[in-house]
Order: structure tokens, then C-alpha cells, then sequence
């Protein structure tokens, strides 16, 4: 691991170091409140196959920091400034990580000092009308000095390019296998090592590293004029073992990648070969299974759960939240799903969002959001939290080292029931079975939405039937979880490898999902 070595230990300097960093330059500069620093190394391997042919793989190792600053003017109002750089092999040379961390510091301190100055000029210039400026202080919250490891078998930095490669190739190779109706096949698989520390001027340091692994497969199947395009990802936080050996996790298991990857071209060569759906006028019962499910959970409650969207300020470019049209109307303690439905975040379970503190230094916690079918709560960053009245639950985290955090939902999920699915199918007299996600389309607020499913089945006097391909379920949110009247007790979770949020874009790893479910709702083609 020679070469690999420096940037990583430039968070053992800052172990060391950082806190002292940070008190030289409050105690330096005028009005510091408050002072934070993020620093981050990501080291990154992944391998590909195509047709049953190698890709090139590629490697990275990058380093990456930020800082945020908060400054109090004379006449009140407190501003924030933050800034952030990609520092590569900097990182790797203290005297030089020192200067550019100091320069980050000044230059979010400026950007405080403006932002308070301005502040300031229009309370003196507008008075009650800019009252909205004097924002409630941050909620303190407790000193934390920790360290999280990492889990994994083998360290990912000890992995060539070239055993990435083996296992998509050797996956490739068995899709191949199966015929010429397989008219495309793209495999990759991931393994990233990633470790980060948190100091601020409060007291808290708090040191995190996390082992990624991840699978990709895209498959084309071809049958006649039948066409199908299916793709699904594993992942976990761990080693490559997951992938090689597949995980018996027991919320979010998962197959090795040579097994998905033959799984998934098996159902869209099935697929190829059945028919599109002809969608039944008007509403009808549906059956989801956990797979559709995270999509709807991810999309639906997640999402409009993040207390930055519910507060308009991403509404420009990514929508807002059916949870809260503002402060006095909105959905908290009010009834939005049937009493047998509940949804929560927890990103203290083992999945792909799992974390122990988010970029805030805050300690992540299970955050309900439904209870038996009433509305109770928000994922929130510190501010937002000021702004809500409630407390901070470690919601705020970012892509990237020099990004800035935004709400994140972490392990987000549907809560199971007591029915066994073959019952909750049984009892339908007429209806679909609705497996897999594809393609979400949701509007604006995630007050309705559309998603694709890979496989719809026709239920007829409780057992499955027809299979059909290109079929998507259509529903008012808030219709479709008050109709619910069965859950199952088999909850899963799904890998969410690419959720994308914010502007500049940031990409998020995490889980969703949910027991598979019973309601009413539209069906259409895809």
C-alpha cells in the first residue's frame, strides 16, 4: 500500500493538529461565533466488462476539505460563509495543508462578515419587515469525540484493478451464457475506501471511515419485436467479499454480482417474450413488492422529508414537499396514510445510508416520519432545525469533501406488518402483483407520482397469472397510503446507488425500502 499511505495520514495530522488550527484563527479574527472543518481521502478502484469483454478499470485517491465560519455583528444578525477545495496530494504535505486550510478559513470569513454586514444594512433599512434576517440561534448540541472504523474482510486500497475487472468479467461471461436473446450486457463493480474527520470550535472531533462495495448491471434482451432494458445495483457498506460472496444481511441482503447479473438478464429475456400491458380503466388493487416499494419510500416520503426541500430552498431546481406548503400549513400531526402504515430514517442500520454523525458533528437518529398514518416529522440540518422548533437529528451531509451539506435521507423505509405476502396476494380476488423499479416520475411537490415497474402480474382469484412487461403504477400520494389495508412482514432494503440532489449536483449513497404493501391505484404502460 506504499503510495497510498500520505493523504490518509493527513487525518492523523489533523487529529493531532486540527483543533489548534481552528482556536488560533477564531481567537485571530473579530466576531467568530463559531468555526467548523471537514477534511476527507477517498481512495476509489472499479473494473468493467461489456459483452463478455474486459474494460479498462480505473483507480483515484483524492483528498478534499471544507470549512464553515459563522460571524456576529455588532447590531445582531449573524453571518455564515463557507468554502471548500479538491487539495489532491497537498494533502499529503502538513506545512502546505496548513496554509491552503488557512486561506479557506479567511475566505469563509469574509463571506460571513459580508453576509452579517448585509444583514445589518437591511434590518436598519426595512426593520420589521426583515425580521426574517434575525434568525433563531443555532441549537447547541452535545461535544462528541469519537472514531468509527471502517468494515470490511480485505482493505479496498489492497485490491488491484485487475480483480475489479476478474469479477465483472467473470459475471459477463455467465450473462453470456445465456443465449443470443441477450442482446447487451454492461457490468462494473466498485470498492472505495473513505475516511473523514470533523472539528469545530465547540469541542468536537469526530473521526469516520466507511468501506464501500458496489455491483452494476445493465442488461438488453432481445425476443422478436419483444425489447427489454432492465439494470439493478448491490451494494454495502464493506469490503469485496460482498460482491465475490454475496451478504446475508438480514434487512439488506444481497447475491454475489455474478448471481444478480444472471438473475437479471433471466427476467429480461422472460420479459422480452411476454406481453406489454393493456392498463384496466380506473383504479384497481395492487400488490408491491419491497423492490417497487423503495422507489416509492425514496421518492414519495424521503424526499419531501428533507427539511431543506419542505422549506423552498431547493424549490428553483428540485421541488417542494407535500408535507408543508409553510410554517402554519402543513401536514405535522395530521393523518396522510391509513393507521397500519408507519415510515422512518435510521441511519443507525446496517445499509447502504448507514452513518454514526453526520457532516455537522451532529449523532445521526431514527427520525419517524409516519406513525400509524399521522405526519410527525422532518429530516433537518442544525438551522433548519432552529427554523422548525425542533431538535437537530444529524440529517445534513455532503457528497464530496468540498461540498457543502445538505439533507440527506439515510436508511429510509416503509415499517413491516405481521402478514406473510402470499397471504396479502391471496385475499385478492382481482388485481396486480407489481415487482421491481425502474423509472420514477414525480411531480413537483411528491404529491403524485408514476413509476415504471420491470414485472407486472395479473392476480386472479388470489394467485398469480399473466406476466407482462412495461407497466408503471399511477397515484395521488396521499390516496395511495390512506387506501393501504395489507402489509407485510417482509421488510427489505434496497441499495440506492445514485440519488442526486442539489445544485452544483451532489450524488448520495443510501438504502430504501419497505414490506410489501396492498392499495389502489391507476396502472399504465411505461
Amino acid at each position: 500500500m506504499s503510495g497510498h499511505g500520505d493523504l490518509f495520514e493527513a487525518i492523523e495530522y489533523l487529529r493531532r493538529e486540527g483543533e489548534g488550527i481552528l482556536a488560533r484563527f477564531a481567537r485571530s479574527k473579530r466576531g467568530v461565533v463559531y468555526a467548523d472543518l471537514r477534511f476527507e481521502v477517498v481512495f476509489n478502484r472499479s473494473g468493467a466488462a461489456v459483452n463478455g469483454e474486459p474494460r479498462d478499470g480505473s483507480e483515484s485517491e483524492n483528498a478534499a476539505y471544507a470549512v464553515s465560519v459563522h460571524v456576529a455583528d455588532r447590531a445582531g444578525p449573524v453571518g455564515h460563509g463557507q468554502t471548500g477545495a479538491k487539495i489532491g496530494a497537498l494533502a499529503g504535505r502538513p506545512a502546505k495543508l496548513v496554509v491552503e486550510l488557512r486561506r479557506g478559513l479567511d475566505e469563509a470569513y469574509d463571506r460571513a462578515r459580508f453576509s452579517a454586514r448585509k444583514k445589518a444594512e437591511l434590518i436598519a433599512h426595512l426593520g420589521g419587515a426583515a425580521k426574517g434576517l434575525l434568525v433563531t440561534p443555532i441549537p447547541a448540541r452535545e461535544k462528541v469525540r469519537d472514531d468509527v472504523e471502517a468494515n470490511f474482510r480485505r482493505d479496498p486500497r489492497s485490491l488491484s484493478t485487475d480483480e475489479l475487472k476478474k469479477i465483472s468479467l467473470d459475471a459477463s461471461h455467465e450473462v453470456a451464457a445465456l443465449g443470443d436473446a441477450i442482446a447487451y450486457q454492461g457490468i462494473a463493480a466498485m470498492t472505495e475506501l473513505r475516511r473523514e474527520i470533523f472539528i469545530d470550535t465547540d469541542g468536537t472531533m469526530v473521526s469516520q471511515a466507511y468501506a464501500f462495495s458496489q455491483g452494476d448491471c445493465y442488461v438488453v434482451a432481445q425476443i422478436g419485436d419483444g425489447h427489454q432494458e432492465s439494470y439493478d445495483s448491490i451494494g454495502q457498506q464493506r469490503g469485496l467479499e460482498c460482491l465475490s460472496d454475496g451478504w446475508r444481511g438480514e434487512l439488506m441482503p444481497n447475491p454475489s454480482l455474478a448471481k444478480l447479473c444472471v438473475n437479471l438478464a433471466t427476467e429480461a429475456r422472460e420479459l422480452a417474450a411476454a406481453p406489454v400491458l393493456k392498463p384496466p380503466a380506473g383504479e384497481i388493487v395492487v400488490v408491491t413488492d419491497p423492490h417497487f416499494i423503495a422507489l416509492v419510500s425514496h421518492e414519495v416520503i424521503g424526499h419531501p422529508c428533507e427539511a431543506d426541500r419542505a422549506l423552498k430552498m431547493e424549490a428553483a431546481y428540485a421541488g417542494r414537499s407535500w408535507f408543508l406548503r409553510s410554517l402554519k400549513e402543513n401536514q405535522l400531526g395530521k393523518q396522510v396514510a391509513s393507521p397500519l402504515l408507519s415510515a422512518c430514517s435510521d441511519p443507525s442500520l446496517d445499509g447502504y445510508g448507514q452513518y454514526r454523525y453526520d457532516h455537522e458533528g451532529t449523532r445521526g437518529r431514527r427520525v419517524t416520519h409516519v406513525e400509524r398514518g399521522i405526519f410527525s416529522g422532518f429530516l433537518n440540518s442544525r438551522a433548519t432545525a432552529a427554523i422548525l422548533g425542533a431538535a437537530p437529528n444529524g440529517s445534513a451531509r455532503a457528497s464530496e469533501g468540498w461540498h457543502v451539506p445538505l439533507i440527506r435521507m439515510s436508511n429510509t423505509f416503509f415499517l413491516p406488518g405481521e402478514t406473510p405476502p402470499e397471504k396479502i396476494i391471496a385475499d385478492v380476488e382481482h388485481g396486480y402483483y407489481v415487482c421491481g423499479h425502474q423509472i420514477p416520475s414525480i411531480s413537483e411537490s411528491r404529491e403524485n407520482f408514476r413509476i415504471s415497474a420491470r414485472r407486472v402480474y395479473e392476480i386472479e382469484h388470489g394467485r398469480l397469472g399473466r406476466l407482462y412487461r412495461s407497466g408503471s403504477v399511477i397515484a395521488d400520494s396521499k390516496s395511495f397510503f390512506t387506501n393501504v389495508d395489507a402489509i407485510g412482514n417482509d421488510l427489505q432494503l434496497i441499495a440506492i446507488p445514485n440519488c442526486g440532489k442539489g445544485q452544483p449536483m451532489q450524488v448520495k449513497r443510501m438504502s430504501n425500502g419497505g414490506p410489501t404493501l396492498r392499495s389502489r391505484a391507476r396502472l399504465a404502460g411505461i
